[in-house]
């Protein structure tokens, strides 16, 4: 039987969602091994919406499912109706929306505060033992919701959000783009991906790296 695995959206456009190469190598990713992938988001509005073209934020307002919907093509459920008994490991792809919508991490830094769907499904999957995977930014909202727990992660090697991680109670370790960070007591993997860059290419090895670690924890 295909192992389930679900991957948690944050929007759609590195600006203000979930970073779209980041979420399609891993979807990709998860398909070659042979997973049953279950894309879900909050319900939630967005922090705000940013004009990618200009990078400039606006005056709309979105929806973080309705948006995060586009990259899984209209298949993804609401987090709120998801639970560690759904999943046998959950993938959060980064991009600002992971620490705009899924927290506000990019606003507050180690004093944020993580959406209570997130930080619930996050806390079901590791009191479960099932693993986690976290890409780019998305370990500092991971990070922060699993405090007590002191995760071993990466987001590359930048120094001021590594120093937030630390803050929150995480131990950071420095990987390069193709790397992943394995925490093995709580079954958690991480890589940089355009945290790091420079290119589609370049994330990719550190992201079909993370999958294939969770898919074998499985």
């Amino acid at each position: 039987m295909a192992k389930k695995v679900g991957v948690l959206l944050s929007g759609c456009g590195v600006f203000d969602g979930s970073e779209i190469h980041e979420a399609v190598i891993t979807l990709l990713a998860l398909d070659r091994a042979g997973a049953q992938i279950i894309c879900t988001a909050p319900d939630v509005e967005q922090m705000h919406v940013v004009n990618h073209l200009t990078q400039e934020v606006t005056d709309e307002k979105r929806n973080v499912l309705v948006e995060s919907a586009r990259i899984a093509r209209g298949e993804i459920r609401d987090l709120a109706g998801v639970t560690a008994e759904d999943l046998d490991a959950l993938i959060i792809p980064g991009g600002f929306g992971a620490a705009k919508n899924l927290s506000d991490f990019a606003v507050k830094g180690p004093e944020a505060a993580v959406n209570p769907e997130v930080a619930r499904i996050l806390k079901e999957m590791t009191d479960a033992g099932k693993p986690l995977g976290a890409i780019c930014i998305a370990p500092a909202t991971l990070t922060r919701a699993l405090s007590d727990l002191s995760p071993e992660v990466t987001i590359g090697n930048d120094v001021g959000t590594a120093a937030a991680i630390e803050a929150m109670g995480g131990r950071h370790r420095t990987c390069s783009v193709d790397m992943i960070c394995v925490d093995e007591r709580h079954r958690i993997v991480t890589t940089p991906a355009y945290m790091l860059g420079p290119g589609i290419k370049d994330v990719a090895e550190g992201i079909e790296k993370l999958v294939d670690r969770i898919m074998a924890m499985l």
